[in-house]
């Protein structure tokens, strides 16, 4: 079984470089805090929702597939709606079957990516927990390999490549806000900065997976609802995640609903940004207020998604 320790540096740092030629370098966008209303500091975006898919998932999906022994019965996967478009994504350009299972509630953004990369969908009950046992159910019957959305140590290696970008491409950043759903991508750049960077982790008030789990001292189901519920409502923390996290995130700051979409119209207003809201609740944190910078700390916001039907071109 892995341990949180294998989840290190050194692992990520390999793992990035058999998943570079697959996944995007994803861009920084630098702002001031000032566009936005807030008292003027700057401010760097990572771009991770120019992933392919859509999310920073496809890193993680790519991880799996290229360093697993993946059998013939090819890969299955249960997802809110971003891993399963990143595993189907990974499994098109690699030639491997795939079968998604999503809840009720995945947006029809992520239903059409699925559809579009050619896996089977399979809708599953109305949450991610309720996917999750159908996958199982149909990995036990099958024989497929599971590619879990969070709580594998390649999914979390691959995600921690986010980190090591970050690190080359804007050296000196003091404060790093993370969205959380299951934690594979706040546990893998908190495995990589490894207190190099203070991570704050950004949570919605009504799936408040990392916060509960941190007053409990363990991953705990937790409310999974809101308007984020499609990426960031898996109902706990994953175990492989939840080590790193306590030794490596300074604290949680959760976030209404409403932040998150003040935050969602902010970014496509001021820097013609579009984010689902997954992808805007970290820097609901910043602009409702619930983080607040010191004077000349230098802030980072990690955008991680944009599969929304927000923006209509038709007509």
């Amino acid at each position: 079984m892995t341990a949180p320790s294998d989840i290190n540096r050194e692992q990520i740092a390999a793992t990035e470089a058999v998943i570079r030629p697959h996944v995007r370098r994803t861009p920084l966008l630098q702002a001031d805090l000032a566009d936005f209303g807030l008292p003027a500091a700057p401010v760097v975006f990572k771009l991770e929702m120019l992933q392919h898919s859509g999310s920073f998932k496809a890193r993680g999906a790519f991880a799996n597939l290229l360093l697993r022994q993946v059998p013939q019965a090819g890969v299955v996967a249960a997802s809110g709606g971003n891993h399963g478009a990143a595993v189907a994504y990974a499994a098109q350009q690699l030639g491997i079957p795939a079968t998604i299972f999503v809840p009720e509630i995945t947006s029809p953004a992520k239903v059409e990516r699925i559809k579009g990369y050619g896996a089977k969908l399979m809708i599953a009950g109305s949450r991610y927990a309720d996917a999750l046992a159908a996958s199982e159910a149909h990995l036990a019957q099958t024989g497929a390999m599971a590619v879990h959305a969070y709580d594998q140590a390649e999914t979390l290696r691959g995600q921690g490549s986010v980190g090591l970008e970050l690190e080359q491409d804007a050296p000196g950043i003091d404060t790093l806000l993370v969205a959380v759903g299951g934690g594979g991508l706040i546990g893998g750049i908190a495995a990589w900065s490894a207190g190099r960077t203070r991570i704050i982790a950004v949570e919605p008030e009504l799936s408040p997976t990392l916060h509960d789990a941190f007053a409990a001292g363990a991953p705990v189901d937790a409310p999974a609802s809101g308007l984020a519920a499609d990426s960031l409502a898996p109902r706990r923390v994953g175990e492989l995640m939840f080590p790193i996290a306590r030794a490596h995130v300074e604290r949680v700051v959760l976030v209404s609903d409403d932040a998150i979409r003040q935050a969602q119209a902010a970014l496509w207003s001021s820097l013609r940004l579009v984010t689902e809201p997954g992808g805007a609740a970290a820097f609901a944190a910043l602009l409702s207020g619930r983080y607040r910078p010191s004077p000349g700390e230098r802030i980072a916001v990690l955008v991680c998604g944009a599969n929304t039907m927000a923006v209509n071109f038709s007509g």
